[in-house]
């Protein structure tokens, strides 16, 4: 008799195990869209030093940071974004992509 239980009891697991592993899987749900990291404050050309313009604009390194920095002392304020242009390194194209970054407050 116990013979016959607890070969009821594995026949009965086994059963179980193996229809839950031949069962079809629960469709997983979409992933939850990530919004995207929109940049809310602009970088003042006029107070932001060499390192706060290298992490903040778009292909800006150590070099043209400086040179904007410098740019700004010899010349004074810049009086718009546009002025940067008279930096030495920054063209027309760098310019309209960080173009959005930038105020002269």
């Amino acid at each position: 008799m116990r013979n016959l239980s607890l070969s009821a009891l594995l026949a009965t697991l086994l059963f179980t195990v193996s229809v839950a592993a031949t069962a079809a899987p629960t469709p997983a749900s979409p992933p939850t869209p990530v919004a995207a990291v929109i940049q809310t404050t602009k970088t003042n050309l006029n107070k932001a030093d060499a390192d706060t313009l290298q992490r903040e604009l778009s292909g800006i390194g150590a070099g043209k940071a400086e040179a904007i920095v410098a740019h700004r002392n010899s010349n004074g304020t810049f009086g718009s974004v546009d002025e940067l242009l008279e930096v030495k390194g920054i063209g027309k194209s760098l310019l309209d992509k960080n173009r959005d970054r930038l105020t002269v407050e």
